[in-house]
C-alpha cells in the first residue's frame, strides 16, 4: 500500500540559542539572518518545496518574534506599496503565512528533541510527519525533504537523512548501524545516539530531517531519560527498527551547521557567494583578505 502523504511539519524551536549569547539574549537563535533570510526561513520554504501544509512549532518562552515574523505587516506592506517596490513586497510574501497554517505548542522544560516532538503529538495525531531542525541549513538543487519525501514514497516507515563523518566526529551525531545498503537508501538495522569514540557502528550520521510515522509517538510515551538526561527521539525512531521500518536517506546537498559559530559562519561565505547579487563584490573581498593573511604571515 502507498504510503500516506506527508503534510504537516513539526519545527523543534525551544532551545535558548545559548552559543550565540549575547545575541539570543532578546531575539531567538532561528530569527538569526543567514544572509538576508532568518534561519527559520530557510526551513520553512524547504518544508513548502515538499508538500508540507501544516505547519507546528514547538516553542518556549521568548520566542514571540517567531509568530510576528510569519504574521502580515499592514503598515510595512502600505508603505512599500506607496513607493512602489514591488520587488520588496514579494520578498514579504514569502515571509507571511496562511490563517491556521501555522501553530504553536509550548515546550515548558527543555527535555530534548523527543520530547519536543512528543508535545505536538495531538496536533500530528495519526498520520506520518516530518521534522526539521532549523539549525541545520542544507544547501541543495532538489531541497533535502524534497528528496526525502520522494524516497519515502517508495519505502514508507520511517525515514532520517543522513551524511558520512569523519570517525572522530561520529560521537556527536546519533549514528546508523546499516543492514542493506541500496545506494542513496539505507535500512537500519540500529542507531546510537552519540556513540562513545571508536565505539560507532559507522561513519553515517543522522542530521535534522525526519519523516516519521505516528508509531514513534506511541515509542515516545514510555520512554524515559537517555543520552545527556534528555528524552531522544533517536530512541524512539529506534524501536521501529525491529518491524524493519527505518531508513537512511543519503540526501545530495552541503549540510551546514548553524547551531556553532564556526558553522553560522561557513554558511554565510556559501550562501553569499551563490548569490548573483553578492558574489562578485563578496569574493573580491575575500580575496583580499586572504592575501592580507597571508601577507602578515
Amino acid at each position: 500500500m502507498k504510503p500516506k502523504k506527508v503534510t504537516k511539519a513539526v519545527f523543534p524551536v525551544a532551545g535558548l540559542g545559548t552559543r550565540f549569547l549575547p545575541a539570543t539574549k532578546s531575539i531567538p537563535k532561528e530569527i538569526m539572518t543567514l544572509v538576508d533570510r532568518p534561519l527559520i526561513q530557510y526551513a520553512i520554504d524547504e518544508a513548502r518545496a515538499a508538500g508540507i501544509k501544516e505547519f507546528i512549532f514547538v516553542t518556549s518562552r521568548g520566542k514571540s518574534a517567531l509568530e510576528d515574523y510569519f504574521d502580515h505587516a499592514p503598515e510595512l506592506e502600505s508603505e512599500l506599496r506607496k513607493k512602489g517596490k514591488t520587488q520588496l513586497l514579494d520578498v514579504l510574501k514569502d515571509t507571511n503565512m496562511d490563517s491556521g497554517a501555522i501553530a504553536y505548542v509550548r515546550q515548558n522544560r527543555p527535555m530534548g528533541l523527543g520530547h519536543a516532538v512528543w508535545c505536538a503529538r495531538r496536533l500530528i495525531g495519526n498520520e506520518p510527519f516530518a521534522v526539521l531542525l532549523p539549525d541545520d541549513v542544507i544547501a541543495a538543487e532538489k531541497p533535502c525533504l524534497e528528496q526525502m519525501v520522494e524516497a519515502y514514497a517508495e519505502t514508507g516507515g520511517n525515514m532520517v537523512a543522513a551524511m558520512e563523518v569523519p570517525p572522530e566526529k561520529a560521537s556527536s551525531y546519533g549514528v546508523l548501524d546499516i543492514g542493506n545498503d541500496m545506494g542513496s537508501i539505507v535500512e537500519a538495522k540500529g542507531m546510537v545516539e552519540k556513540p562513545a569514540p571508536g565505539a560507532a557502528p559507522s561513519n553515517l550520521a543522522v542530521i535534522g530531517r525526519y519523516i516519521l510515522s505516528p508509531k514513534v509517538l506511541t515509542n515516545l510515551n514510555r520512554i524515559k531519560q537517555g543520552a545527556g538526561g534528555e528524552i531522544q527521539l533517536t530512541d524512539a525512531i529506534a524501536e521501529e527498527i525491529e518491524q524493519g521500518k527505518v531508513y537512511g536517506y543519503r540526501f545530495r546537498g552541503q549540510r551546514y551547521d548553524c547551531g556553532s559559530k564556526a558553522g553560522f559562519l561557513q554558511a554565510t561565505v556559501a550562501f553569499g557567494l551563490a548569490r548573483p547579487d553578492l558574489r562578485d563584490e563578496f569574493a573580491a573581498y575575500l580575496g583580499e583578505m586572504s592575501a592580507m593573511q597571508k601577507a602578515a604571515q
